[in-house]
């Protein structure tokens, strides 16, 4: 039976249908906002022998289809997931994930294919509520429904659900995703906004969500699906035990400043504990109880007591809750690159190297919003020996991808634009060492190996992360968690951001919510620890260096009028070959007439952006050319000032002297500098040498 509810959200109409598409799938959905129409699947099915984790797999995917294009290239199908995609696809997870109850380990997978878009409204948050009443209709346990949002900001209002065109004009790009009572899922990026400010639009997104729900539960109730619920788990035994046996030497154990030392002295005593229960490697007990049985038990009790530590204010290195770790950070570390710092906090350590190009390195992406050119990309990479491990490297997986839009996005806000900087920047993080939060270790590294380059940024930016421990009546949160604290903790809170405000959020979490008075607290104590990094930053590096490295490109800007752009080219690219090949530079002109020039010197940057301008501009009454003399006549030389441009320098006008030969003065192909004294009625330009060498005998003596 076809089912459909709908609801106006800023103006526009928001409809959820189901019982017409997909009727084999568990839970299916069709979610359309305006002309914008994504297709969701829920599925689930038996996890494979020995599973021990809930296997969750969200994936999304866009076709050119959806907006009435080909792809490029030479392949007309769609390939392997773009950044975006793999990007959404995490989206959706995020705030899925914590609604399902822990030891639930069926397969469950969520698949959102975008069918149709109107190139206004952005699908990424539709995927997010199609999944959810997806999973609402499945026979699953989930524990929504959920819903997402976007918000911008545009003249200090709050804008819901911002089309396109409304997020290019936005001081902020955030996506909430909550239940009806609490926020789940955050991930917004802001020009410097106050932290108040920020506080204030995640809420004001949540009460959107709250509706977005109620329509949920109306589609539910109206297909006439129960909701699933999973039937109450047996008691571990072995819990009892160890509770009783190893909770305080595990206490004792997880303290520690070292991280190697924590997890190998809890691994010494985990099989200590092996033998003592299962002597001679037996599989079961006395008693009967397995080794499954054994290490649920051991973990679940290794967490009560890292959890007990922290709400009885002991942290596992012995820090405050509201301390950073140790931090230090250098810059220029690396030689010949065009920028490098080295950024370490505690036990996690990123590697920053910064490239300078031109404009032909931008990349170009193509999306459903049409083709956007990035000229600003920061990679993230994390190796497996950061963690002390062996694996295989296969590319970049979805966690590299997302740390890395993370910081990449939180840096953005500060960088120049073109016009002042014409620079392609690449940034490139390398996690040498991690024990939490190495995406913001990333941004802050970014931020001095931008600055070492020489890229003028508006403010250095730094990120920290927040964590969460939460009882039924209290809640502590910890600055600049590590690894154990994020492992065994309720959240993980982003936050990177200037002196002046946030410019990148994200939030993690593994409960089903988080209340409006922790997020306001978690942005005051993120605060707190961002201005403290940022005083340790700036004291490797107090500001962007005035030149950059002698090893980047030189590049300069110039705009022309677009109709000269055809004689900036000349007959076949006759004019822009010559200058490229007589100074050395590459030039690039854009369709409204920008030309940017880029050499290995300043000398031939100058050269070629002094003949750009000799082709573009009119010829000018008292401005001195670089010449090529091309013929010489008995009274005088004709002279090319810029391609296809000659003039006249007669044979008085050549020396401060009698001239008696042409020739004795000038030869045919000889680069000399002239003034133009005069143009006629008959455009022919006169020109002079005596005039120049006039100036500059006049130099020294004004000196």
């Amino acid at each position: 039976m076809k089912v459909t509810v709908e609801r106006q959200f800023a103006g526009r109409t928001l409809s959820i249908t189901t019982g017409e598409l997909a009727k084999q799938a568990a839970g299916a959905v069709t979610i359309q906002y305006g002309e914008t129409m994504v297709f969701v699947a829920a599925q689930n099915g038996p996890s494979r022998p020995g599973t021990d984790f809930f296997p969750l797999t969200c994936d999304y995917r866009e076709r050119l289809a959806a907006a009435g294009k080909f792809p490029g290239g030479f392949i007309k199908r769609e390939g392997r997931p773009t950044l975006r995609e793999v990007l959404t696809s995490r989206l959706t997870d995020r705030p899925i994930r914590p609604l399902f109850p822990e030891g639930y380990i069926e397969e469950v997978q969520v698949m959102s294919n975008v069918l149709a878009s109107d190139g206004v409204n952005d699908p990424d948050v539709l995927s997010i509520i199609g999944a959810s009443a997806a999973l609402c209709l499945a026979p699953v346990p989930f524990q929504g429904p959920l819903a997402a949002v976007r918000v911008g900001l545009i003249d200090g209002e709050f804008i819901l659900f911002p089309t396109q065109e409304q997020i290019a004009d936005s001081e902020l790009d955030l996506v909430v995703a909550g239940t009806e009572k609490s926020v789940l899922m955050i991930e917004g990026f802001g020009k410097q906004l106050p932290e108040d400010q920020m506080a204030d639009a995640i809420m004001f997104g949540h009460r959107t969500i709250v509706e977005l729900c109620q329509l949920q539960l109306e589609l539910v109730a109206k297909s006439g699906r129960e909701r699933f619920v999973l039937p109450a788990p047996e008691a571990n035994p072995f819990e009892a035990i160890l509770l009783e046996k190893a909770y305080a030497k595990l206490r004792e154990v997880k303290q520690s400043s070292v991280k190697k030392e924590r997890s190998s002295q809890t691994s010494a005593y985990k099989k200590e504990l092996l033998a003592e229960f299962f002597p001679n490697d037996a599989e079961t007990t006395a008693a009967g109880l397995t080794k499954a049985q054994f290490f649920a038990a051991f973990y679940a009790v290794e967490t009560k007591a890292v959890r007990d530590l922290i709400l009885d204010g002991v942290r596992l290195d012995g820090r405050k809750h509201d301390d950073l770790r140790a931090v230090s950070c250098a810059a220029s570390v690396l030689p010949r690159v065009h920028g490098s710092s080295l950024f370490t906090r505690g036990e996690t350590q990123s590697l920053a190297t910064v490239t300078l190009g031109t404009i032909r390195d931008v990349q170009r992406v193509e999306g459903l919003f049409g083709e956007e050119a990035k000229a600003f990309m920061l990679d993230y990479y994390f190796p497996p020996y950061s963690v002390g491990e062996c694996k295989p490297l296969r590319g970049p997986g979805r966690r590299e991808l997302g740390h890395g839009a993370l910081a990449e996005r939180s840096v953005a806000s500060v960088l120049p634009s073109p016009e002042k900087f014409p620079y392609t920047i690449r940034v490139i993080s390398d996690i040498l060492e991690s024990n939490g939060s190495s995406s913001m270790a990333s941004v802050c590294s970014a931020t001095l190996a931008l600055m070492d380059a020489g890229v003028p940024i508006s403010q250095p930016v730094a990120g920290i992360s927040i964590g969460l421990v939460k009882s039924a009546d209290r809640f502590i949160l910890l600055t600049d968690i590590m690894g154990d604290e994020d492992h065994f903790g309720d959240m993980d809170f982003k936050v990177a951001g200037t002196q002046k405000g946030v410019t990148g959020i994200q939030l993690d979490l593994k409960i089903d919510g988080i209340s409006e008075e922790i997020v306001r607290a978690t942005l005051e104590q993120a605060k707190k620890a961002r201005i403290e990094l940022l005083k340790t930053m700036l004291s490797a590096i107090r500001r962007p260096r005035s030149e950059i490295s002698t090893h980047a490109p030189r590049l300069l800007r110039t705009k022309i009028d677009p109709s000269k752009i055809g004689l900036l080219i000349g007959p076949g690219g006759k004019n822009i070959r010559a200058i490229q090949e007589q100074t050395g530079a590459t030039i690039d002109i854009e369709d409204d007439g920008t030309v940017v020039i880029a050499s290995s010197s300043s000398v031939g940057a100058e050269d070629a952006l002094a003949r750009v301008e000799a082709i573009a501009e009119e010829i000018k009454v008292g401005r001195v050319y670089n010449g090529t003399v091309s013929s010489i006549k008995d009274f005088g030389a004709f002279i090319e000032i810029a391609p296809g441009k000659d003039g006249l320098c007669h044979i008085s006008e050549l020396s401060d002297g009698f001239v008696k030969n042409v020739n004795e003065v000038v030869q045919v192909g000889e680069k000399i500098q002239v003034k133009v004294i005069a143009i006629d009625e008959q455009n022919r330009v006169k020109l002079s040498r005596k005039a120049v060498l006039a100036d500059e005998a006049e130099k020294p003596a004004a000196e």
